[in-house]
């Protein structure tokens, strides 16, 4: 990833050089904040680090939410910054602030680089780079260590750079490249936990954000019941409990569990951090990458023992009361979901009664002029993506919805929940789109989001004539403002006015103005038959809009 910049001029001629060479791929955006979380998807899809090269000043604090999201979630990540030279420090250069460690605890591998002098040798450049290279991929990949970001900060002197003729770079071989992105190797001295199911059936596996399809084994293994996040990776599966929120606040459900395995980072609900807080519930967590250990239990109580293990294996077989202890929740769990308006009768469909074939047709019609609510929605998107696409989820209502309400299926799910914040979601799905586009099985990029969320990140949008174009579908719930807001405890003691101005941020924007005027295309979507069409739209470079009814 490059951003313009004077000062870091000759590390983007450098970049694009090498991609003539068929070294990398070379992505610029306008502006660092946006490169930033582009990375951030990049590296998301392929596993391997992603460079950002920025100028100096305050192009690098533009990062700061993308590294934040990097650091907290375990994504790699490697920033290049451009600096001045160590004279021009201190003495109030333009452009010019302290570059080194600007990230704070966020990243914990920092190199400043010494800009050259006229004794340098190019085969001491050579040397230099190639080792400064080595070890930032390395503590970027998490071969010692946990994964994340990392940063280079490369001072240069004027002249800065010159124009790199065609062949002057070479392509970097093969095997340095598969030596540079070798399997990461982490030395986190965690033992690998044997569990054997419970004699008396209390187990639940809780799968966080980003848990892998492991949790669906372990949970299978042991018998248990699965309470796996819709971007856990592992929303899927016979055990599969969807309506967990209201089945851990059931006395005879949430009540009896007595031992938690927990995978991944949950965020989405206060029902599990409840759970692992109680005295009565032995919690077991698999170290996740990223900055800490899921431990909400230490909230509560500083003294309370979590047991944290690098991975889990199963000992011994489940039984008949295993059985029935997973069967109480899926069927529980089914129950709740079924809760609502029915489909149309599909039998009615081929009834030999006029009547009730009239019916039929009466109902479908009906259901496609319906207005589009959250969870009409989020099962629209949900069953319109396939394991061959991705799907990215904001940081909004929508997410919570899909989570309490969608059916397994394994799909690549991703949201930027090692913090959880709105930033960058959009342009994090464009640098997924674009890791994707190298696959052998291209599907489609989707992003659902809720209306500030995507109106934060606009910025993703603009893309410099000269830059591929990815297959990505945003699709913005748009409700006017912040509705994941109404549900805090504040809104019953607040006044009305207060609660809108301060928290739910009413907006009027005219998405479609604004979208055309970028260069993607516009669809509208108000009832459930235009969301379905809509979805499976060609377009490359298209924003859904889907006014919401409450």
């Amino acid at each position: 990833m490059v951003s313009p910049g004077s000062r870091s001029q000759a590390l983007a001629l450098a970049a694009v050089a090498l991609e003539r060479a068929g070294g990398i791929t070379v992505h610029v955006r306008l502006d660092e904040r946006t490169a930033g979380f582009f990375a951030l998807g990049l590296a998301v899809e392929t596993g391997r680090p992603a460079a950002v090269v920025t100028t100096s000043g305050t192009a690098v604090a533009n990062l700061h939410p993308a590294v934040l999201e990097a650091h907290h979630s375990g994504v790699p990540m490697i920033v290049l910054s451009a600096d001045r030279p160590v004279e021009l420090r201190g003495i109030g250069s333009n452009q010019t602030t302290v570059q080194p460690g600007i990230f704070g605890p966020a990243v914990t591998f920092v190199r400043d680089v010494e800009a050259p002098v006229a004794e340098t040798t190019a085969d001491d450049l050579r040397r230099s780079a190639r080792e400064h290279a080595r070890q930032a991929v390395a503590a970027a990949a998490g071969h010692e260590g946990q994964p994340g970001p990392v940063q280079l900060n490369v001072a240069l002197r004027e002249p800065l750079s010159a124009g790199l003729p065609d062949g002057a770079v070479a392509s970097v071989p093969d095997d340095e490249v598969d030596t540079a992105y070798a399997t990461r190797r982490q030395h986190t001295g965690l033992p690998v936990a044997e569990l054997a199911p419970d004699d008396e059936p209390a187990t639940v596996v809780i799968a966080g954000h980003d848990a892998g399809e492991d949790a669906e084994r372990i949970a299978w293994e042991l018998g248990a019941p699965l309470i796996a996040e819709v971007s856990s990776g592992a929303h899927f599966g016979r055990h599969l409990v969807v309506a967990y929120r209201r089945l851990l606040r059931d006395p005879d459900l949430g009540g009896a569990v007595r031992r938690a395995v927990v995978l991944g980072h949950p965020t989405l609900s206060r029902e599990v951090p409840a759970l692992l807080q109680r005295a009565d519930v032995e919690t077991v967590v698999v170290r996740a990458p990223g900055a800490d250990v899921y431990d909400p239990a230490r909230a509560s109580r500083p003294d309370a023992t979590t047991t944290v293990v690098s991975g889990v294996r199963v000992v011994g077989r489940t039984g008949a009361a295993h059985r029935a202890w997973v069967g109480r929740w899926v069927v529980a769990s089914r129950a709740l979901l079924g809760e609502g308006d029915a489909a149309p009768d599909l039998a009615a469909k081929r009834s030999p009664d006029r009547a009730e074939r009239n019916r039929f047709l009466r109902d479908e019609l009906a259901l496609r002029r319906r207005p589009v609510d959250r969870a009409m929605l989020t099962e629209a998107v949900w069953g319109a993506t396939w394991p061959h696409d991705r799907l990215v989820l904001g940081a909004s209502q929508l997410i919570r919805v899909a989570d309490g309400r969608v059916p397994g299926k394994k799909l690549r799910v991703h949201a930027n929940r090692g913090l959880a914040g709105i930033d960058g979601t959009v342009s994090t799905a464009l640098g997924i789109a674009a890791a994707l586009e190298r696959s052998p099985s291209i599907g489609t990029t989707r992003v659902l989001v809720g209306d500030l969320t995507f109106l934060h990140d606009l910025g993703a949008l603009v893309t410099g004539t000269a830059e591929r174009t990815h297959r990505v579908q945003v699709v913005v719930g748009n409700d006017g403002g912040g509705a994941i807001f109404r549900g805090l405890e504040v809104a019953a003691t607040t006044p009305e006015a207060d609660m809108t101005r301060m928290m739910t941020t009413p907006q009027h924007v005219d998405v479609e103005r604004v979208v055309t005027g970028l260069g993607w295309e516009y669809r509208r979507a108000a009832t459930w038959g235009d969301l379905e069409q809509v979805l499976t739209d060609p377009a490359e470079r298209l924003v859904v809009e889907v006014p919401l009814a409450d």
